[in-house]
């Protein structure tokens, strides 16, 4: 879980995108708006997008379609959780790791 895209297009700053979410039946998704992959594997995912960090879990999870100039990934597997991380909670002492891997 060592590898890290990030998002930027020809050294300009970056546009904010539209970011959407589309589950086909439980094994395929299709997500814009991606800033940054900060990890991966085949049980989770951790992207940055642009309403915030998404976490998503299952099992034989794979990155089908990473398209750096648009900010879109497809994952392919079996989802069994979609979370958005939330960083304004009440929980701010444990720091973005700890509300990760609580």
């Amino acid at each position: 879980m060592n590898q890290s895209y990030e998002f930027m297009s020809g050294g300009q700053g970056r546009q904010q995108r539209d970011h959407n979410i589309s589950m086909k039946g439980r094994k395929t998704l299709e997500i814009t708006g991606v800033k940054q992959v900060e990890s991966f594997d085949n049980e989770e995912f951790l992207l940055e997008t642009e309403m915030g960090f998404l976490s998503i879990r299952g099992q034989h999870l794979q990155m089908k379609n990473l398209d750096v100039d648009e900010g879109n990934v497809s994952i392919q597997g079996r989802v069994d959780d979609l979370v958005y991380l939330d960083q304004n909670n009440s929980d701010k002492s444990k720091g973005f790791f700890g509300k990760l891997f609580k």
